[in-house]
């Protein structure tokens, strides 16, 4: 029995508020233990989005992919997949009852379905070879799926047998006699990725592309995003680039091929040399309504919105005033409307876009907005993130003209951090309206010195998005106590294509000052930076700018460069997509040698002189591990203080998680050390 003190004491504490979550700075740990939601895909009745939720198991070094759906009315969420490996690319039956997906848990990437209300997964296909991804057909008696297959082998036992006889082989020697020999992080081997039907009730799969020879375009890019099924599931759409020329081309061309391959695919973009992509049949599959760019040979030109009668073969620019570059569509049920992502100053926005005048209208403006999915109720669903929270899913209601939040599964590991509220920079530099993010340390306190953590995108035409990135994530050095900004320079994307052209033909001595204005402008509008407690990093552009930054007149204590180029004639004989420095360069170098030289930070190798950490992945065949290595040679041979952080098992970024935690600690250990940061440990 209580005393009466003791029940008067529990009482009290019955009465009293609950206590604050306890919460810390916003670190990596905290990163990469958010859930990445993704691929939205609304059920056939409308009434549930199902989505894939990716978590990392860092001890495992690993990341899993599971398949959930949500209700749209109530906010329930239901887990349907816990597997130890990825269960991905999950797709509704054509009646909703069940769901097909492709999974690993067999050994080797296979199609399986399970229950829509959860309950044991069957493997449906058991193929000589992994599937890269599929779609199901409109009637869900079919699938669409893709593969690489050597072109000259008449079914997917053939390219088995022959990979299996190359890995026993003794000699793993490999001869070529065209470029690409490899490409972003793979050595080529010959085989070209393929388009097959199959019919789930059983039989062989037909290839779509089966008989076109090397030079033919078999090589679908992006996957999903590349390919549309008709609504009658006749006929499939797709976007591929030819073989022929293929490091220095952009021209990726639309096909039309009939679902049964008893035709070869049909070119529809001949008259176009330049990137034609994402196709989308309309409602009653008689119009495409697909992206092109109109410059050849240029990857970062502005996205147009076509429209292609496919009876007539009449081809209408839609918007074609419209100063941005839209990379997805969607079709309004109506057939009228199309709805389109495009980047807006530094936001990844959803427009809505008439095709009968053209005119556009901004639906969703705030945060970064992608993954568009229509439900059959008319709601148009979409993943959104911002700088302070990881993507969840929302829907748009076009009749009232609101947004929804659908998905909250971080919000409880968000109330444990404290993350920084960005803010927007303007500034005016040379004729041109320059925007920048600024973010305050956590726990900033009015009238205190803090360090600041400088960051340069890549690309160079990417922009610093209202998004929450997994890599170069300004939260992070917000988290550890820097100031932050994050400047976008001319060649920035989302400001215009005037603004991204800029940057052509001058890759250093503009960007840089821009930056450097920018870092003024800083300065002057936020007086608890510390200007003598400065680093600036970066990666690939961003990593080039860094090594550029090293030879001019700087005020930074540090640097960071990762996987950036060092000397622009030798990066270009070592890369692999010739036709990015080809354009950005004006030319080859035996062409345009001094464009090249003009613009290469190894010209003033004589000036280095600032502390610099250099990160590089062997896998990277884009800036390849020479670029690193010379950096660090010069800083070096220099007497620079210098690191060099060694990846030999990543590519241009770092994704396993045990690398990108030790990144992440080494970036900051070296901010802190040039900067006299002290840390708690």
């Amino acid at each position: 029995m209580l005393t009466s003190c003791a029940a008067a004491a529990l009482l009290a504490l019955a009465a009293a508020p609950s206590a604050a979550p306890v919460t810390h700075p916003f670190g990596w740990e905290d990163m990469f233990g958010m859930l990445r939601l993704g691929d939205p895909q609304p059920s056939p009745d409308g009434a549930r989005v199902l989505f894939t939720r990716t978590s990392y198991d860092v001890e495992e070094n690993r990341a899993n992919a599971d398949l959930a759906w949500v209700e749209i009315g109530s906010g329930r969420v239901r887990r349907l997949t816990t597997a130890a490996g990825p269960d991905l690319n999950g797709r509704w039956s054509a009646d909703g009852r069940s769901i097909l997906f492709l999974s690993a848990r067999s050994g080797s990437m296979q199609l399986w379905r399970l229950p829509a209300d959860g309950g044991e997964a069957e493997q449906l296909t058991r193929l000589p070879l992994d599937l890269e991804g599929f779609e199901p057909s409109p009637d869900g008696g079919r699938v669409l799926f893709w593969t690489f297959v050597f072109p000259d082998c008449k079914d997917l036992e053939c390219t088995a047998k022959r990979l299996e006889e190359r890995a026993a082989s003794k000699v793993q020697a490999r001869v070529f006699e065209r470029t690409f020999v490899r490409h972003w992080d793979t050595w080529m081997d010959g085989r070209r990725q393929h388009l097959f039907v199959l019919p789930l009730a059983g039989g062989a799969p037909v290839d779509l592309t089966q008989g076109w020879d090397q030079d033919a375009p078999t090589r679908p890019f992006g996957g999903a995003d590349e390919l549309d099924w008709s609504p009658d599931g006749k006929r499939v759409a797709f976007a591929s680039k030819p073989s022929k020329d293929e490091p220095w081309t952009t021209n990726v061309e639309l096909y039309l091929a009939p679902a049964d391959g008893k035709a070869p695919p049909r070119l529809l973009t001949a008259d176009n040399p330049a990137w034609d992509t994402h196709p989308r049949f309309s409602p009653d599959g008689g119009r495409l309504a697909y992206l092109a760019m109109a410059r050849p040979g240029f990857e970062a030109d502005r996205l147009t919105i076509q429209v292609l009668d496919l009876a007539g073969g009449k081809r209408t620019a839609v918007a074609p005033g419209w100063d941005r570059s839209p990379t997805q569509l969607v079709w309004a049920a109506d057939g009228k409307t199309l709805y389109a992502a495009a980047e807006e100053h530094a936001r990844g926005k959803i427009f809505s876009v008439e095709l009968a005048g053209g005119r556009v209208r901004p639906l969703v403006e705030e945060g970064t907005n992608g993954s568009l999915a229509l439900s059959r109720l008319g709601a148009l669903v979409f993943a959104r993130s911002r700088m302070t929270h990881p993507a969840e899913l929302f829907a748009y209601d076009p009749v009232r003209g609101q947004v929804r939040q659908l998905t909250r599964e971080n919000e409880a590991r968000l109330k444990s951090v404290e993350l920084s509220a960005p803010e927007e920079l303007w500034f005016e530099h040379e004729g041109r309206r320059v925007h920048a993010w600024l973010l305050k340390p956590v726990g900033f306190q009015k009238g205190k010195k803090y360090p600041l953590a400088f960051l340069v995108h890549g690309g160079p035409q990417g922009c610093w998005e209202d998004n929450f990135h997994y890599r170069w994530n300004p939260e992070f050095y917000a988290g550890a106590g820097y100031a932050t900004l994050a400047v976008d320079f001319r060649g920035s994307t989302s400001y215009g294509q005037a603004f991204t052209d800029a940057i052509r033909g001058d890759w250093g001595v503009g960007p840089y000052s821009d930056l450097m204005a920018g870092l003024k402008h800083a300065l002057a509008s936020a007086d608890y930076i510390d200007p003598q407690r400065m680093c600036a990093l970066g990666a690939s552009f961003g990593g080039y700018m860094i090594n550029w930054i090293a030879g001019q007149e700087h005020p930074f204590q540090c640097l960071v460069n990762h996987d950036g180029d060092f000397d622009l004639v030798g990066a270009y004989f070592n890369t692999e997509e010739l036709w990015f420095p080809e354009w950005e360069m004006l030319g080859t170098p035996w062409e345009r040698r001094e464009v090249y030289e003009r613009n290469s930070p190894s010209r003033f190798v004589e000036r280095w002189k600032t502390p610099m950490l250099v990160v590089q992945g062997a896998l990277d065949f884009r800036v390849i591990e020479s670029e690193g290595l010379s950096t660090f040679n010069a800083l070096q041979r220099r007497g620079v203080p210098s690191k060099l952080l060694y990846f030999p098992d990543e590519n241009h970024w770092v994704l396993k998680p045990q690398n990108s935690r030790l990144w992440h600690a080494t970036v900051l250990e070296w901010l802190d050390r040039w900067t006299g940061t002290r840390r708690p440990r």
